[in-house]
Protein backbone atom coordinates (compact mmCIF):
# COMPACT_ATOMS: atom_id res chain seq x y z
CA UNK A 1 0.00 0.00 0.00
CA UNK A 2 2.54 2.60 -1.10
CA UNK A 3 -0.04 4.73 -2.91
CA UNK A 4 -1.09 7.39 -0.35
CA UNK A 5 -4.52 7.76 -1.98
CA UNK A 6 -5.26 4.04 -1.56
CA UNK A 7 -3.86 4.03 1.99
CA UNK A 8 -5.99 7.07 2.87
CA UNK A 9 -9.14 5.43 1.48
CA UNK A 10 -8.39 2.26 3.47
CA UNK A 11 -8.20 4.11 6.79
CA UNK A 12 -10.29 7.27 6.47
CA UNK A 13 -13.98 7.13 7.28
CA UNK A 14 -16.39 9.18 5.21
CA UNK A 15 -19.43 10.90 6.70
CA UNK A 16 -21.55 8.14 5.16
CA UNK A 17 -19.33 5.48 6.78
CA UNK A 18 -19.69 7.13 10.17
CA UNK A 19 -23.45 7.40 9.80
CA UNK A 20 -23.73 3.71 8.86
CA UNK A 21 -21.44 2.69 11.72
CA UNK A 22 -23.38 4.83 14.21
CA UNK A 23 -26.63 3.23 13.04
CA UNK A 24 -25.09 -0.25 13.34
CA UNK A 25 -23.83 0.48 16.86
CA UNK A 26 -27.18 1.94 17.90
CA UNK A 27 -28.97 -1.18 16.64
CA UNK A 28 -26.47 -3.38 18.50
CA UNK A 29 -27.06 -1.39 21.69
CA UNK A 30 -30.84 -1.83 21.39
CA UNK A 31 -30.44 -5.54 20.66
CA UNK A 32 -28.18 -6.10 23.70
CA UNK A 33 -30.45 -4.09 25.98
CA UNK A 34 -33.44 -6.15 24.85
CA UNK A 35 -31.42 -9.35 25.23
CA UNK A 36 -30.58 -8.41 28.83
CA UNK A 37 -34.25 -7.63 29.55
CA UNK A 38 -35.33 -10.99 28.14
CA UNK A 39 -32.68 -12.83 30.12
CA UNK A 40 -33.80 -11.11 33.30
CA UNK A 41 -37.45 -11.92 32.59
CA UNK A 42 -36.70 -15.56 31.75
CA UNK A 43 -34.56 -16.25 34.82
CA UNK A 44 -35.61 -19.66 36.09
CA UNK A 45 -37.31 -19.92 39.45
CA UNK A 46 -36.42 -22.45 42.13
CA UNK A 47 -39.94 -23.55 43.00
CA UNK A 48 -39.66 -27.31 43.37
CA UNK A 49 -36.93 -29.79 44.34
CA UNK A 50 -37.28 -31.97 41.23
CA UNK A 51 -36.34 -29.14 38.90
CA UNK A 52 -33.62 -27.68 41.11
CA UNK A 53 -30.73 -29.26 39.17
CA UNK A 54 -32.13 -28.10 35.81
CA UNK A 55 -32.76 -24.66 37.25
CA UNK A 56 -29.17 -24.44 38.53
CA UNK A 57 -27.76 -25.18 35.08
CA UNK A 58 -30.21 -22.73 33.51
CA UNK A 59 -29.12 -20.06 35.98
CA UNK A 60 -25.49 -20.68 35.02
CA UNK A 61 -26.32 -20.33 31.31
CA UNK A 62 -28.33 -17.15 31.96
CA UNK A 63 -25.51 -15.67 34.04
CA UNK A 64 -22.95 -16.35 31.29
CA UNK A 65 -25.21 -15.03 28.53
CA UNK A 66 -25.97 -11.89 30.52
CA UNK A 67 -22.28 -11.31 31.26
CA UNK A 68 -21.42 -11.63 27.56
CA UNK A 69 -24.26 -9.29 26.56
CA UNK A 70 -23.18 -6.71 29.17
CA UNK A 71 -19.59 -6.89 27.89
CA UNK A 72 -20.63 -6.32 24.27
CA UNK A 73 -23.03 -3.57 25.35
CA UNK A 74 -20.20 -1.80 27.21
CA UNK A 75 -17.98 -2.03 24.09
CA UNK A 76 -20.77 -0.66 21.89
CA UNK A 77 -21.49 2.22 24.27
CA UNK A 78 -17.76 3.02 24.47
CA UNK A 79 -17.60 3.15 20.66
CA UNK A 80 -20.58 5.52 20.56
CA UNK A 81 -18.85 7.74 23.16
CA UNK A 82 -15.68 7.77 21.05
CA UNK A 83 -17.79 8.86 18.08
CA UNK A 84 -19.29 11.71 20.12
CA UNK A 85 -15.82 12.74 21.35
CA UNK A 86 -14.27 12.56 17.88
CA UNK A 87 -11.75 9.83 18.73
CA UNK A 88 -13.57 6.98 16.96
CA UNK A 89 -11.36 5.06 14.55
CA UNK A 90 -8.15 5.82 16.45
CA UNK A 91 -6.31 2.90 18.04
CA UNK A 92 -6.30 3.17 21.84
CA UNK A 93 -2.71 1.86 21.99
CA UNK A 94 -0.65 3.20 19.07
CA UNK A 95 -2.98 6.15 18.31
CA UNK A 96 -2.83 5.22 14.63
CA UNK A 97 -5.95 4.79 12.50
CA UNK A 98 -8.06 1.66 12.76
CA UNK A 99 -8.61 0.40 9.22
CA UNK A 100 -11.98 1.27 7.72
CA UNK A 101 -12.50 -2.37 6.72
CA UNK A 102 -11.90 -3.50 10.32
CA UNK A 103 -14.44 -0.99 11.65
CA UNK A 104 -17.00 -2.08 9.07
CA UNK A 105 -16.65 -5.65 10.37
CA UNK A 106 -16.19 -4.86 14.08
CA UNK A 107 -17.59 -1.33 14.58
CA UNK A 108 -16.79 -1.34 18.30
CA UNK A 109 -13.07 -2.12 17.68
CA UNK A 110 -10.80 -0.15 20.01
CA UNK A 111 -7.51 -1.25 18.47
CA UNK A 112 -5.96 -1.54 15.04
CA UNK A 113 -5.40 -5.12 13.85
CA UNK A 114 -1.70 -5.09 14.81
CA UNK A 115 -2.29 -3.85 18.36
CA UNK A 116 -5.21 -6.28 18.77
CA UNK A 117 -2.89 -9.15 17.85
CA UNK A 118 -0.28 -7.93 20.34
CA UNK A 119 -2.93 -7.71 23.09
CA UNK A 120 -4.24 -11.20 22.35
CA UNK A 121 -0.72 -12.67 22.26
CA UNK A 122 -0.05 -11.17 25.70
CA UNK A 123 -2.98 -12.97 27.35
Amino acid sequence: MNDPLIADRATRLSAEDLAALRENLTEQRLFRQEQLRQLADAAPSHTDDVRRHDAASQVEVHVKLAAAARMVLADVEAALRRMAEGSYGTCRLCRGPVARERLMIVPQARYCARCQQVREAGR
